[in-house]
């Protein structure tokens, strides 16, 4: 018998993540752990940038009418959700990559922008510097009370860890002596390193695609 998955990240990617798993004949355990909203924010003149980088579909969910303003600007991606929710929303896409924020500044400096702007959360993977010009934040993500019977439902499970965050919050949900159960899935060697250790298994996505890590977390709970 399979063991069930739970899908940590906020909605409305929560559900789609879960969905995947539930088509693929699994259990999905529903428990997002922040949830996104927008913050006031004011775009810049686009002229003083080169490029748009983008690290989660949240800053197109959340950002408001105010992206408008921004759609000469070419999009520098960190993954193809996030770029297709970019094209969605009328921008070009210049890169979609499949690595983390690291990898997304290499690659949009080796493509020659020098002075991007960053649409971002409160807590973000990037920042100004180098090559990022101006880094504004358009959404935060507050973390979601989760009563100790609800967390509970984790014990025996796969737990999906897709950000260093999710990881951190994990482990305050789960105390060390009650973590040999639960399997962890992890988007990245930092999201798994920030879930602290004692945990049953820990096992790395190859990539940062969210399908890669659900085929991963699969593969697990079988």
């Amino acid at each position: 018998m399979s063991r069930p998955i739970a899908v940590l990240r906020p909605e409305p990617g929560n559900r789609a993540t879960a969905a995947a798993i539930e088509a693929a004949g699994r259990t999905a355990i529903r428990m997002p752990l922040f949830a996104a909203g927008p913050v006031a924010w004011h775009a810049p003149d686009p002229a003083a940038f080169d490029a748009l980088l983008l690290t989660s579909a949240n800053a197109l969910r959340h950002g408001g009418p105010q992206l408008g303003a921004l759609r000469s600007l070419p999009v520098h991606a960190v993954g193809s959700a996030t770029a297709a929710a970019a094209r969605h929303a009328g921008f070009a896409i210049a890169f979609a990559g499949t690595g983390d924020g690291a990898a997304l500044i290499a690659a949009a400096e080796a493509a020659g922008v020098r002075r991007a702007l960053l649409l971002g959360g409160r807590t973000r993977m990037l920042d100004a510097g180098g090559i990022v010009a101006r880094a504004i934040t358009v959404y935060a993500s507050e973390p979601l009370a989760i009563a100790p019977e609800r967390a509970a439902r984790l014990h025996g499970a796969i737990a999906l860890v897709q950000s260093a965050r999710a990881g951190a919050r994990l482990a305050e949900l789960v105390a060390p002596g009650h973590r040999a159960t639960i399997g962890i899935a992890a988007i990245s060697p930092r999201a798994a390193g920030a879930a602290g250790p004692g945990w049953g298994s820990v096992a790395i996505a190859a990539d940062m695609q969210a399908a890669t890590l659900i085929a991963l977390a699969l593969q697990l709970a079988d």
